[in-house]
């Protein structure tokens, strides 16, 4: 579980929950009322499956999920390292002789690009091949945040539809004095609900997932920096250089502090 999604999620609790209660509403008076429930998060999700495709629609949990998780931070620093070392005896030795250290290389995609480098590919052929890599897998990225942003968006109205059925059954009852103030207060249960989801929960995990597809796509286009830089031959002192510079200062400098152990 990643730290700041579960940090943050309680946060969000404490923060309204705790501040119901200090306002003197009771938080469990919030859940009492199952038509809040099936009106904002039931249709929420049936308006966001209605703009995505079924087979996106299934993957709902996983997108929850993976928002919740996080990604494994990679190893920024020490692929640099590798890529440097790569373009060191690439010029003493020529590209062919990396071939012997492609098992050394842990990310698929970075094995991927080096060995379409040793084949002798074009440096754009093998810059497209790369990028298009790049490009699915953002598009693949975008679904999941697409999905959490829709429901985001939907719950909101969806809970002013609800406050709207609570006060046309309150407007009802309007020979009945005693029952309009708990009437009223149940119908905006329902939009209490919508603005939470959206703001609380689903538009969250969008920026997050968004956030976390940024990082691994800047990631990803660092290697193919180094792949071309590798394959057209370039001083590895200004290619460590040019690719530490991505790096954010604490991190550079024990990277460097690394280098010279």
């Amino acid at each position: 579980m990643d730290p700041a999604s579960l940090i943050g999620l309680v946060l969000v609790l404490v923060g309204v929950f705790v501040g119901a209660m200090m306002k003197h509403v009771d938080p469990i008076s919030l859940f009492t009322v199952p038509a809040a429930f099936l009106v904002v998060i039931v249709a929420s999700i049936g308006a966001a499956m209605m703009s995505n495709t079924m087979s996106d629609s299934k993957q709902l949990l996983t997108f929850i999920m993976k928002a919740m998780k996080g990604n494994k931070e990679p190893d920024t620093a020490g692929t640099i390292d590798q890529v440097v070392s790569f373009a060191e005896r690439a010029r003493r030795e020529g590209l062919l002789a990396l071939e012997e250290d492609l098992d050394k290389i842990e990310d698929p995609f970075f094995k991927r690009g080096l060995q379409l480098a040793i084949d002798g590919g074009d440096p754009d052929a093998v810059s497209e091949v790369m990028e298009s890599e790049i490009k699915a897998m953002q598009d693949r990225h975008k679904v999941g945040a697409k999905f959490m942003m829709s429901i985001g968006i939907f719950s909101p109205t969806f809970g002013i539809i609800g406050a709207v059925f609570g006060l046309i059954a309150t407007m009802a009852n309007l020979d009945d004095p005693s029952k309009l103030g708990q009437g009223i207060a149940a119908a905006f249960v329902a939009t209490f609900w919508g603005v939470f989801m959206a703001n609380g929960l689903f538009l969250p995990w969008s920026n997050k997932l968004t956030a976390m597809s940024a990082k691994e796509v800047a990631y990803k286009r660092l290697i193919v920096e180094g792949v071309l830089a590798i394959q057209g031959g370039a001083n590895p002192r200004m290619l460590d250089d040019m690719l530490r510079a991505t790096l954010p200062p604490k991190l550079r400098t024990s990277a460097e502090e690394r280098k010279s152990a």
